[in-house]
C-alpha cells in the first residue's frame, strides 16, 4: 500500500516542491485531536500520528501539536484546550476526533454524532477561520477489532460520516482515515494488526510502527485536502522511503 502511495503522490510531488519551497514564509499548523493523533513521552510505548507529521516538511513548518488523550469535540472545547490553539495563530488546524466522542453516553465526554458532535466541528471552523486558519478533517481511523468473520466491527462509521458530512457543507477538506486505515487492516490482516499495537489487547492505540503508518496515511492525501502546503514539504530521500514501508 505505501509503494502505492509513493507512486501515486509523494515522490512526484516532491520533484515539484524543492526549489518553491525555499522561498515560503514560515507556516504554523495546529492538530487537535485525542490519544490516536497526540505526542507521548519518549519513556511511553504509544505513538500518535501527530508525533510524525513534522518530518514530511521542511523546516518552515512547525507542527504545534495539541492533541491530547482522552478527549473528544466537547472536552477539548470544555478544558480550554481550543481556545489554547487559537491563541498559537496557526494558518493551519487539522482535526481528528470520534474516537473518545463514541464512548457510552454515560461518559462525560461522550457526543452524538448526529447532533452535538457536528455543532462542535462548526464551531471548530467558524472559529479557526475567524482567526485566518484553514481547517482540513481528518475522520477518525478505525479500530482494530476483527470480527470472527474477517471483517471489522466499525463503530466509529457515524462519526466519520458525520464529520464527512459537516465537511461537504462547510466546504471543508477532509483526509477520510477511517476509510483508509480500515482498507490497511484487512490487507493486513488480524495477525499483522498486532505489529501496530502500543501493547498486547489494544486495537485502539498505536506503537511507532502504527502511527507511522497512520501519518502516511494521512500525508498520501495531503495534495487534494491542503494544496497550499504542498511545496513546503521536503525531498524524497531513501530513508523516508525506507520508514513508511
Amino acid at each position: 500500500m505505501f509503494r502505492r502511495f509513493f507512486s501515486r503522490f509523494i515522490l512526484p510531488l516532491f520533484g515539484l516542491a524543492v526549489s518553491a519551497a525555499a522561498a515560503t514564509p514560515g507556516v504554523k499548523i495546529a492538530l487537535i485531536g485525542d490519544s490516536t493523533v497526540c505526542e507521548y513521552p519518549v519513556d511511553k510505548p504509544e505513538r500518535g500520528w501527530g508525533h510524525f507529521l513534522g518530518e514530511y516538511f521542511n523546516d518552515s513548518v512547525k507542527i504545534v501539536n495539541l492533541a491530547a488523550s482522552g478527549r473528544s469535540t466537547k472536552t477539548f472545547l470544555t478544558e480550554g484546550l481550543w481556545a489554547k490553539t487559537l491563541a498559537e495563530k496557526p494558518q493551519w488546524v487539522f482535526i481528528q476526533f470520534g474516537h473518545n466522542d463514541s464512548h457510552d453516553k454515560s461518559k462525560p465526554e461522550a457526543t452524538d454524532a448526529a447532533t452535538d458532535y457536528r455543532d462542535n466541528l462548526r464551531r471548530y471552523v467558524k472559529e479557526a477561520r475567524d482567526i485566518g486558519a484553514s481547517v482540513v478533517f481528518v475522520t477518525p481511523m478505525q479500530r482494530r477489532n476483527f470480527k470472527p468473520d474477517g471483517t471489522l466491527d466499525d463503530t466509529l462509521a457515524p462519526y466519520s460520516d458525520a464529520m464527512k458530512a459537516v465537511g461537504e457543507e462547510l466546504h471543508v477538506p477532509v483526509i477520510d482515515l477511517h476509510q483508509m486505515s480500515g482498507e490497511l487492516y484487512l490487507k493486513l490482516g488480524q495477525p499483522a494488526c498486532l505489529d501496530l499495537a502500543n501493547k498486547p489487547g489494544d486495537n485502539t492505540h498505536f506503537n511507532e510502527k502504527g502511527a507511522r503508518a497512520m501519518a502516511a496515511l494521512v500525508m498520501s492525501e495531503l495534495p487534494g485536502a491542503a494544496p497550499e502546503l504542498v511545496p513546503l514539504l521536503k525531498a524524497a530521500t531513501n530513508d523516508l522511503k525506507e520508514r513508511w514501508k
